[in-house]
């Protein structure tokens, strides 16, 4: 069987995230809005979770089900040791088969290398009847930042941003990962900067800079460059405006009996639910 190849740099998705943790409360605008959206979701379930895995805890913000226990994992080192949990990459999780019920992946699953074997080990690891909730940036994120360093080099452009999930296809991989009842939608956030660097202050401080495997440092030129393109882009107020859509992804673990009335009506596989965009600053 051939692997899988090899997007991201995992020591440098590790060594980025350990950079971020000790900010990572002056950056966490975009994840509180995915706990917001995962939380909104655990709302509608009608059952009882008794062991929950947070898979990309960051700095362990989000709350469980009242009684439930949970364990923390994270890619990074520091986010892991600081919420007391383990260190290691999603693609290659330590559980054991049939380990917890709810799973929750708030923030990382975007720059995972192997996406679907992911998908395929959270199922794996979810009891029969369990649930899946995940939500990463997907695609449409950044187009602003993508435009401006393309601008920056037209000569010779280079590949800065990651490819981006489609909603489309976010649904059939949970499909091929073998969940039942899976639905994808997206939410759109648009938030507003006053100058480039301020964007990329906010997009290093989260764990989301450039770790794919063949990137190239970007020079004081270009950046020069793409401030003075993003500048150009802003609104009589000086500010420009840069989109975050956050695709969330549901799914349910093969049980015996797929109660699916308890758990509420299914939507298609990667439908694109309409939901209302926010917008900061």
């Amino acid at each position: 069987m051939t692997s899988p190849p090899e997007i991201f740099d995992r020591s440098a998705r590790r060594r980025q995230r350990d950079r971020s943790a000790a900010a990572f409360r002056d950056h966490d605008f975009i994840r509180a809005v995915m706990l917001d959206g995962i939380e909104e979701r655990l709302g509608a379930v009608l059952r009882k979770f008794d062991d929950v895995l947070d898979l990309g805890c960051f700095d362990a913000s989000f709350a469980p089900p009242a009684g439930t226990r949970i364990a923390r994992f994270d890619p990074g080192h520091a986010f892991a040791v600081a919420a007391g949990g383990v260190q290691g990459d999603e693609d290659r999780l330590p559980f054991a088969d049939a380990s917890f019920d709810l799973i929750v992946a708030a923030g990382t699953l975007d720059t995972v290398s192997d996406l679907p074997g992911a998908l395929s080990l959270i199922r794996r690891v979810l009891r029969p009847g369990g649930l899946f909730i995940g939500a990463f940036l997907g695609a449409g994120s950044l187009a602003t930042l993508r435009a401006v360093l393309r601008e920056a080099e037209a000569d010779r452009p280079a590949v800065r941003i990651h490819p981006q999930v489609e909603v489309r296809s976010a649904g059939d991989l949970l499909l091929r990962a073998g969940f039942r009842l899976p639905v994808a939608d997206a939410e759109t956030l648009t938030v507003r900067y006053g100058s480039l660097m301020r964007l990329l202050d906010d997009v290093r401080g989260m764990g989301g800079a450039n770790v794919l495997n063949h990137r190239s440092p970007l020079r004081r030129e270009t950046v020069a460059r793409a401030a003075a393109a993003f500048a150009a882009r802003a609104d009589a107020d000086g500010r420009t405006s840069e989109r975050f859509e956050i695709m969330f992804l549901t799914g349910w673990a093969p049980s015996p009996e797929q109660d699916a009335g308890r758990r509420g009506p299914p939507q298609p596989a990667g439908s694109a639910l309409p939901r209302p965009a926010k917008q900061f600053g």
